[in-house]
């Protein structure tokens, strides 16, 4: 298994980057030091400047793979969506009860992140922290529609798409599985950023364990329940 593992690639849409940055230690140097420099400095003061600094590198090596900050943006949150799949994929495998599928859903996407050391050159902690505070940056755009043909968030349709069927697995009845689940990705973001700096607006602790897979398991079985 461990060598199966190791031939493993996250594959991201084609429309979202210029040249594959998988394809060369540049490319993977791009995106190693491109998610600590957002993290560090938020998307906004974040710059492919700032970036080819941090490298000893270029702007224009960088505009070789990606043509704005935007679209390493959208990269990176493909990247963690498709990464997610993976691991959902493999923890469900030869689960038969749906109910159990779900919960194990839930949990990958509420939970805690552990570097995953089959992909070094990307910080799977650092990674989420930057999903949970600009992926919404990703798609509030005047661009969406045309970002949408291009496939910039199929990844994230994808795996929404492999959870709402096992939602209709347990209630085939159930009116809105693409609208549950896509809340709950969001709302497992939105309530790891409220209880970090807007804690007035959860009940969920930064430090809460099992608090938000607990609460949003809760709100799901509730929601299908026949």
């Amino acid at each position: 298994m461990k060598n199966l593992l190791a031939n493993i690639k996250i594959k991201v849409e084609e429309k979202v980057y210029l040249k594959d940055p998988e394809g060369s230690d540049k490319g993977r140097d791009i995106i190693r030091n491109g998610t600590l420099l957002i993290d560090e400095l938020g998307l906004e003061a974040f710059t492919f400047k700032k970036l080819a600094e941090r490298m000893g590198s270029t702007e224009a090596t960088i505009y070789r793979y990606f043509d704005s900050k935007h679209m390493l943006l959208s990269y990176l949150i493909s990247w963690y969506w498709n990464w997610l799949e993976y691991r959902l994929v493999f923890a469900i495998n030869n689960i038969n009860s749906p109910e159990d599928r779900l919960r194990i859903a839930i949990s990958i996407l509420a939970g805690r992140i552990e570097n995953d050391l089959e992909f070094e050159h990307i910080d799977e902690v650092i990674l989420q922290r930057i999903v949970v505070a600009e992926s919404a940056k990703a798609y509030l755009t005047k661009a969406v529609d045309t970002n949408n043909k291009e496939g910039f968030f199929l990844s994230y349709k994808r795996l929404c798409k492999r959870i709402a069927d096992i939602v209709l697995e347990i209630n085939p009845d159930y009116k809105y599985p693409a609208s549950l689940v896509s809340t709950v990705a969001e709302s497992a973001h939105y309530q790891k950023f409220f209880a970090l700096h807007l804690p007035s607006l959860t009940n969920i602790h930064e430090d809460g364990g099992g608090e938000l897979e607990e609460f949003l398991t809760h709100m799901v079985f509730k929601a299908i329940e026949r």
